[in-house]
């Protein structure tokens, strides 16, 4: 399944030499960097799925930071030293941002390991039918087609048409073939339903309706929401119900539909400190327009600073909040 053809027209597993070689030796690296962080447990079967699929398909071309705006790195490169720097990105542990639009990211590549641990959280099993919100370059995808062996059991869906079909053609390279949808992914894919998982890999405000009445009952939808990733259980198409995990998560919003962007955040009044803390942070996205940032701060003192595993996210009927510690009270907030 795995044909490892990298953008040089090389075959990456076909020998030890140049980058085929090189591109090899990097995503073992790649794996060993991973499997530090003892994320496969308890499912290691993802770490084969890691081993196997080739990210430098996935990113023939990306961009990073530099002063005044952003270096493009790419494969075709005429330059040797300067494919190896994009061959030793593609592997490295990080975000890579794929495509832009008037200086804006529009599109990403996780970072691996987030991206481990997402699809460990994710508890797919096989048989499992799988829909993928955001396709980003496609790698994602990839690792889901892999692990279940089986691509039709995959669908994934982005709202534009450019992203959709670049990932489609880094999967062709790559030997895979899912369902590569077009189409806004707050609205789900209707026709491919049910699934027994969903994973966003963009942020939304909430949880779309779409993705619960597609989902089998017993089904999971992991999904970034505010800063963080919530895993909610569905037990029909209007009711679910689930925690965030303890990790960090910045994603790029969903785009498409009629879904209204937050405005920054005002820290004044606060601690100098205030705006450098994470879990507050956290909080304060988790509550915009519902709590004011000092009271936001306030509770969040005088509740021990709590982490991510304490709040949870409830949807019933209409009816959608976020939550610490239990869904019913005393903290609990709207989400829009």
């Amino acid at each position: 399944m795995d044909s490892d053809t990298g953008p040089t027209g090389s075959h990456a597993c076909g020998g030890k030499g140049g980058l085929a070689g090189l591109a090899v030796s990097a995503r073992e690296a790649l794996v060993r960097e991973i499997d530090a962080s003892g994320v496969w447990d308890p499912d290691p079967v993802w770490r084969e799925a890691f081993a196997a699929v080739p990210r430098h398909l996935f990113v023939p071309h990306y961009y990073v930071g530099v002063i005044g705006g952003y270096e493009r790195r790419w494969g075709e490169n005429p330059d040797p030293e300067a494919r190896e720097r994009w061959l030793d990105g593609a592997y490295a542990d990080a975000p890579l941002a794929t495509r832009l639009r008037d200086g804006e990211l529009l599109s990403s590549s996780s970072q691996p390991s987030l991206m481990a641990r997402m699809l460990v959280e994710l508890r797919v099993a096989d048989g499992h039918r799988v829909l993928e919100i955001g396709a980003g370059t496609g790698y994602n995808a990839a690792l889901l087609a892999h692990r279940l062996g089986d691509d039709d059991l995959v669908t994934t869906v982005d709202l534009e048409p450019e992203i959709t079909e670049s990932a489609r053609r880094h999967l062709a390279a790559a030997g895979y073939h899912p369902a590569v949808i077009t189409g806004d992914g707050a609205r789900g894919v209707a026709e491919r339903a049910p699934f027994d998982r969903i994973i966003a890999t963009c942020a939304l405000p909430s949880v779309p309706r779409a993705w619960l009445a597609q989902c089998r009952p017993g089904g999971r939808v992991l999904t970034p929401l505010a800063t963080g990733l919530v895993a909610l259980t569905v037990a029909d198409a209007g009711h679910a119900e689930g925690r965030f995990l303890a990790t960090p998560a910045y994603f790029v919003p969903l785009r498409g539909g009629d879904r209204p962007e937050a405005g920054p955040a005002s820290f004044e009044g606060l601690p100098d400190g205030a705006r450098r803390q994470d879990l507050f942070r956290f909080l304060l996205a988790l509550t915009r327009d519902v709590l004011g940032p000092r009271e936001a701060y306030a509770l969040w003192e005088r509740e021990g600073r709590p982490p991510r595993e304490r709040y949870g996210v409830t949807v019933d009927g209409d009816r959608e909040w976020a939550w610490l510690d239990d869904p019913e009270g005393p903290y609990t907030w709207p989400l829009p």
